[in-house]
């Protein structure tokens, strides 16, 4: 029993060192991955974009596979811009899907909006044989591309898109040229016309190039669109927030001493209200203090201002469950019984308090997690994953190091008055 109790007790100062390990400012890179704090935009800026989906084509019925889609789509764009950790969720605004996209810490606004916004739908279209003033539509889509890149014209030194066709595209490429020999051939981007050359010879290489006066940012953001793939269905930007750092460096300090000032007061009342209880309470705190935030960078979890809220709201769960064993502890004590006996009851008594209020808790924050969207979620899984740590810390962290005085010389300073 005791053998198992020091393993036990082993196993704790390891999980708290790797803990403390990943938590310390220049903290190792596992598998060559840097493990960072991911700060939200209302720590460091940026913009908060939503966009409303056309669904109409869907008729109501599910449209989960379009919106995924599009959320694909858009997160092979903006990694194009190099923003970093950006933040692309599905969510709904009055019944109608919708797609959030947060880009912390970008410079250009408007290029990320004209990126994303645009639907990039590639074809290549014909003379109508009956109606020669009219184009019609080849089975020839974006669909078909395999990748697009930016070249520059070896005559004018101007930017264009060369396009480079899949086996089944330059098939019908070949065929396309075929019919259209000394006519021109429309290339349409969203319905516009952007490049119409005429044609000269059967193509079988699968290879076209799309001259359209670009500038070099132009070209280069069309072959972005091109290669991420044409959105599903069209979407509208319907809300754009330009967020600031509502916490620079000073105010992240200043609000980590606060939070550091606060910790200690409620260890001092620990300490001063349980005597070595207290004390044990205040290393258990502190060790779900470090586990809590290894596992926010490892996951790794966004923190916003909601998220640091749901954080300190977890920490003041942790502290109540300890006082809930301490209180259970001494009524046993008070009725005559042994101090090893009495903490077992006084555990045993607590759990089932402690058990439903975070079970409720963590039931609150998923349906905070599920119903909602943005910095909301950022509360609801940082509240979730303290109470998880808190009960790990209350039930096995605290119950291991008061038991480690049970049956030693100082197993009468555990009484709890």
């Amino acid at each position: 029993m005791r053998r198992n109790l020091w393993i036990f007790f082993f196993c704790i100062i390891v999980v708290t060192a790797l803990a403390g390990l990943i938590d310390w400012p220049k903290g190792p890179n596992f598998f060559g991955k840097e493990i960072k704090v991911h700060e939200g935009l209302d720590l460091q800026g940026g913009t908060h974009l939503v966009y409303e989906l056309d669904t109409s084509k869907y008729g109501g019925k599910d449209t989960g596979s379009a919106e995924q889609a599009v959320i694909n789509v858009i997160d092979k764009r903006v990694n194009s811009l190099g923003v970093s950790e950006p933040v692309i969720q599905s969510s709904s605004m009055g019944g109608r899907p919708t797609v959030i996209v947060e880009l912390p810490g970008i410079s250009d606004v408007n290029e990320a909006i004209n990126l994303i916004g645009k639907t990039a739908q590639l074809k290549f279209q014909e003379t109508d044989p009956d109606d020669p003033t009219k184009l019609k539509d080849t089975d020839l889509t974006g669909a078909n591309l395999k990748r697009a890149q930016v070249e520059f014209d070896q005559t004018s030194g101007e930017p264009q898109v060369s396009l480079q066709f899949d086996s089944e595209g330059s098939k019908k490429f070949a065929e396309i040229t075929k019919r259209n020999l000394n006519k021109p051939v429309a290339i349409s981007l969203d319905d516009q016309i952007i490049s119409a050359p005429t044609v000269e010879s059967v193509i079988e290489s699968g290879q076209a190039v799309i001259n359209g006066e670009f500038t070099v940012n132009e070209a280069k953001d069309l072959t972005v669109q091109l290669n991420a793939g044409a959105l599903p269905v069209p979407i509208k930007l319907v809300e754009q927030r330009n967020i600031g750092a509502t916490l620079g460096n000073e105010s992240v300090k200043k609000s980590l001493v606060a939070g550091l000032v606060g910790l200690i007061l409620v260890g001092i009342f620990m300490i001063i209200y349980y005597r070595l209880p207290g004390v044990l309470a205040v290393f258990a705190l502190a060790i779900y203090t470090l586990i809590s935030l290894a596992l926010f960078k490892t996951i790794p979890v966004t923190l916003t201002l909601a998220g640091i809220t749901g954080f300190i709201l977890s920490v003041g769960m942790a502290v109540d469950a300890n006082i809930l064993i301490f209180e259970r502890t001494k009524e046993e004590l008070n009725q005559g019984k042994s101090v090893g006996a009495a903490l077992e009851e006084g555990f045993k008594r607590a759990w089932s308090s402690i058990r439903d209020s975070n079970f409720s808790s963590l039931i609150t924050a998923a349906i905070l997690y599920y119903g909602t969207s943005g910095i909301i979620r950022g509360f609801a899984v940082t509240l979730a994953i303290g109470i998880l740590v808190s009960m790990f810390t209350a039930i096995t962290v605290s119950r291991t190091f008061l038991r480690l005085f049970v049956g030693t010389k100082y197993e009468k300073l555990l009484t709890i008055k």
